[in-house]
């Protein structure tokens, strides 16, 4: 392709909204631009790229045994309605009303989609498993979109379904499907974790995300620092044991507290540690109220919570539903004297003595409180987020963080939609039974940007070869030059000719011009025709490590075999 003839409109200054290096990149060397907040399209090197990240995901679900279908991005409400999301998918749902104000929904996903369309065509047991997968573009209401690609309100995702009539035969799938996913982040070149995580929104259980280890990364990993074992944050147990104290217990003592809210004012109020205070929390599950009690130096967990309770949806309760219920502010809310709402505490507070709490009225707190004495607790459990340090929950080694972007996550379902829309079939016996189900998905413009997050330097972007837009670039110096243009066009058609795909810098722009683009681009070789032209020999340069060599039209072919078995 002659640089001429496509649109990559370079920039020299980096644009002031973009705030991590893949946007700023993406945005400098011309593969996207933004229309709107969390929107962008994708120009002809971004374009490429895609297909190429496409590609190789269409080769590996193949070996998954899951075939390609493309559905609709306008899904009808009664659908979302059926599986109960419609009222708690959440703002992030696009909502929209056709001319007959029939109510839709823009694709954010397509469970409901895809399981009305199996329920309607799969009848029989002799028909699952069944696996399915779509490209197409997702549509979400980001509150806040950033991070350019990372996070929009419209990206380009591969999301796959497979329907089962046993739960082994799930099993077996996923088991496909997380070696699938494992073999598209690593051609992608992409340094990734596969950890444990909430299915969120999705329901099922058994979930992995793959995480692309990048400091700008919104997600944390908790991972061991002696073992493989990885998880999200969020999912992470803790498996700490605590030792209670065996001194006996003070007397309960209410204490004024003017003024200090937080569990660090009250402890720096009180001469105490943190770890010597308790949180009292008021959670808002589904339509109940809860209390959740965590040590002070601990953060509660609401995935942790929604888990236990079983809850569809968990929520800080807001500082003047706090009000209403217990007629205190939220520094003040303490467990002693609550009798209308559930108590339940992380596991942490169980081995608590003489600690501090609120005192359900303002500006007190009780010192000396103890369990079962001064209160008590409906249920312990694992309610807090785990911490640096903390022992690894596969027993081995200690507990590291790490920052990581989600390209991928991959769900076990089972029959969270089949049963809420009626997906049946019939089993061997004439029984109808709900079809199980698996869900996996890769967003395929994120791993783009993930790839350019991890693949720059302080001149642009490094593609891997497998990526690259295009294998060469070609720059001729001055095309104005009888013996660099022939060359140059000789070259092109020669390379061409030996199925190498090349980008000829054709513009009649100054070198300096050529070569801040190039690097910019990021194009595994760069061939410059220049000044020896004349004698039929060119510049060879590696762009990721720079090394330079001087070889003769005649040997050109053989040298870039030999420097292309060596790039990454």
């Amino acid at each position: 392709m002659k640089q001429s003839m496509t649109l990559i409109p370079t920039l020299r200054e980096v644009p002031a909204d973009a705030d991590v290096k893949s946007h700023q990149l993406l945005l400098r060397a011309g593969f996207i631009r933004q229309n709107a907040s969390g929107i962008y399209s994708f120009l002809p090197l971004g374009k490429i790229v895609l297909q190429k990240v496409e590609e190789i995901i269409r080769e590996e679900m193949m070996n998954a045994g899951a075939v390609e279908l493309l559905m609709p991005a306008l899904q009808q409400a009664e659908l979302w309605k059926e599986s109960g999301r419609w009222n708690t998918y959440g703002p992030e749902l696009m909502r929209l009303k056709d001319r007959h104000e029939r109510e839709f929904a823009l694709g954010a996903t397509h469970e409901e989609v895809i399981t009305s369309l199996v329920r309607d065509e799969i009848k029989s047991y002799k028909k699952l498993p069944l696996a399915l997968y779509q490209i197409q573009t997702k549509y979400r209401d980001e509150k806040r979109p950033r991070f350019g690609l990372l996070r929009g309100r419209e990206f380009i995702m591969k999301d796959a379904y497979s329907f089962h009539s046993s739960f082994e035969s799930l099993d077996e799938q996923y088991e496909k499907m997380f070696t699938a996913y494992s073999n598209i982040f690593k051609r992608c070149g992409l340094n990734f974790r596969a950890v444990i995580a909430d299915s969120g929104a999705m329901g099922g259980k058994d979930t992995h995300e793959f995480m692309v280890l990048s400091d700008v990364g919104e997600d944390t990993i908790a991972y061991s620092d002696t073992s493989q074992y990885a998880a999200n944050i969020e999912m992470a147990p803790v498996i700490t044991e605590y030792v209670q104290s065996t001194e006996n217990q003070q007397e309960l003592e209410k204490v004024s507290t003017p003024g200090q809210k937080s569990i660090d004012d009250v402890s720096r109020f009180l001469q105490v540690n943190p770890d010597n205070c308790v949180k009292t929390k008021l959670f808002k599950a589904d339509d109940e109220y809860v209390i959740i009690l965590s040590r002070g130096d601990h953060e509660i967990n609401d995935i942790k919570v929604k888990n236990l309770l079983e809850a569809d949806l968990v929520e800080l309760a807001s500082a003047e539903e706090t009000k209403n219920v217990f007629q205190c502010s939220v520094g003040s809310l303490g467990p002693i004297g609550i009798s209308n709402v559930r108590i339940i505490a992380d596991n942490a507070v169980k081995s608590m003595k003489d600690f501090v709490c609120g005192a359900n009225e303002e500006g007190y707190h009780y010192i000396n409180t103890n369990l079962e004495r001064d209160f008590q607790v409906a249920e312990f459990a694992d309610l807090r987020f785990i911490q640096e340090g903390d022992p690894s929950p596969d027993g081995k080694g200690i507990i590291k963080f790490a920052k990581g972007i989600e390209v991928g996550h991959v769900f076990k379902l089972g029959t969270r939609y089949s049963e809420a829309m009626n997906g049946t079939f019939l089993d061997e016996n004439g029984r109808a039974k709900e079809m199980i189900m698996g869900c996996y998905g890769i967003g395929v413009s994120r791993t783009l940007a993930a790839v350019a997050e991890q693949y720059n330097d302080e001149n642009g972007l490094l593609w891997p070869s497998v990526l690259t837009p295009y294998d060469l670039h070609l720059i001729p110096i001055n095309l104005k030059d009888e013996a660099q243009s022939s060359l140059a066009f000789e070259l092109y058609g020669l390379l061409r000719e030996n199925r190498f795909d090349v980008l000829m810098d054709d513009r009649m722009e100054r070198p300096g011009v050529k070569f801040a683009d190039s690097d910019l681009i990021g194009l595994p070789i760069r061939i410059t025709v220049g000044k020896k032209a004349a004698e039929g020999i060119v510049e060879v340069k590696v762009r990721k490590t720079g090394e330079m060599h001087e070889v003769k039209k005649e040997d050109l072919m053989e040298k870039l075999q030999d420097l292309y078995r060596s790039l990454p």
